[in-house]
């Protein structure tokens, strides 16, 4: 089963549609971020990843990681995906102790269907940083990913 992503009313109507896979772990993800590191994602996903979908691979927002699963590479402050992604006027809604923090997150994601992306985890890598642990985030994104295959 899947659950709507619900962001803010955007003007522009995005042109995939966001939904998260519910069994995977994106929502416990989301849970252990910070206010300010959950607003930045929100803002990636809603600026970036929603209008560019799979063309997030053409870019350095996206890498293909094989076999359907892709990250959404998330490396810039609120602030610059903002003004980045024209929505400048927003960035005074954000708590100026938020705007500049630094942050680096990976979202698990996969593109199927009328242009719709399905989110399957994410990982904090500022938090822990180790190759290590980002092979063991990836790996697991695999088997939530034939998960919602086999579903």
């Amino acid at each position: 089963s899947k659950s709507h992503w619900g962001m803010g009313d955007s003007l522009a109507e995005p042109t995939w549609s966001i939904e998260v896979f519910d069994g995977g772990n994106f929502a416990r993800f989301y849970s252990r971020l910070d206010e300010a590191e959950r607003a930045v994602v929100e803002v990636a996903i809603e600026h970036v990843l929603a209008p560019l979908g799979i063309d997030i691979c053409a870019s350095e927002w996206g890498k293909n990681l094989g076999q359907g699963l892709f990250e959404l590479r998330i490396r810039r402050d609120i602030e610059t995906i903002l003004r980045e992604f024209g929505a400048p006027e927003r960035v005074s809604e954000v708590p100026k102790r938020w705007r500049r923090k630094r942050v680096l997150i990976r979202v698990y994601c996969t593109f199927y269907g009328q242009r719709i992306v399905l989110l399957l985890g994410g990982y904090n890598k500022l938090r822990d940083p180790s190759r290590k642990q980002e092979q063991k985030e990836i790996r697991a994104a695999r088997s939530i990913l034939s998960a919602w295959k086999r579903e």
